[in-house]
């Protein structure tokens, strides 16, 4: 890796952080870098340096494609399908009080409520009797389509 790049990631934005967690997440998930699987975890091998890095299964996050679409064969190729672009991260200012939000709390359940109220850094969401203060970024906008 270039050592210039290391030095200036203290100066990148959250978004870039992010950005760049996503995909680093995206190029350890391909299957052409593992090496075994386990009742609980997945080595993988890193190509350039080889490197094997084992993997909790819980940290391997599937996209809808690949979760639907068969496993190859042994000794096929893996697609080499483009990456996407890591999902939108919202911010304070695309919320407002009285919009209707979802997000997933600590247990992965989904949850449906209101906004209301804008804090600094979180939003307050009234939902199922309870107030939740979520990360703007965990909440996902609700659009109603009922005419």
């Amino acid at each position: 890796m270039r050592v210039k790049l290391i030095e200036d990631l203290p100066m990148a934005t959250s978004a870039e952080l992010y950005q760049l967690s996503w995909v680093i997440e995206q190029l350890m998930a391909d299957p052409r870098r593992i090496v075994s699987m386990k009742d609980r975890q997945v080595t993988l091998l890193d190509e350039q340096s080889q490197h094997r890095i084992n993997v909790s299964y819980a940290a391997i996050v599937l996209s809808d494609e690949q979760a639907a679409a068969p496993a190859p064969a042994q000794g096929s190729q893996a697609s080499s399908a483009p990456l996407k672009p890591p999902p939108e991260v919202h911010r304070k200012e695309d919320f407002r009080v009285g919009q209707r939000v979802s997000f997933a709390d600590q247990n992965l359940k989904r949850h449906v409520g209101e906004v209301v109220r804008i804090n600094q850094r979180t939003a307050t969401v009234h939902c199922d009797g309870r107030a939740w203060r979520v990360a703007f970024a965990l909440l996902q906008h609700i659009v109603d389509v009922t005419p």
